[in-house]
């Protein structure tokens, strides 16, 4: 039976807080829809489970947030269509 120890459980924590920031990042421009969620639910994770790195947690949580934001802007504004060929 494996034991985890508090240390073990805040890296864990500290390494989904960093995931969830390099996620966000990229989910500004790329796959919105995607990397927007997983970073809201990493840095979740981050935060609940007692992350040393507190604001890069919050961080990409922010970047998610923003992520989904920019995606239904732009679907909003754009009427659904993001690119168009021709007339």
């Amino acid at each position: 039976m494996s034991t985890v120890t508090p240390r073990h459980d805040t890296a864990e924590a500290d390494n989904l807080a960093v995931a969830s920031f390099l996620l966000g990042l990229p989910g500004l421009l790329l796959f919105n829809l995607v990397l927007g969620p997983l970073a809201i639910t990493l840095a979740t994770l981050a935060l609940v489970r007692g992350t040393s790195r507190r604001g890069r947690a919050v961080l990409g949580l922010v970047l998610g947030v923003a992520a989904l934001v920019i995606l239904v802007v732009t679907n909003a504004t754009a009427h659904g269509m993001l690119w168009q060929i021709g007339d």
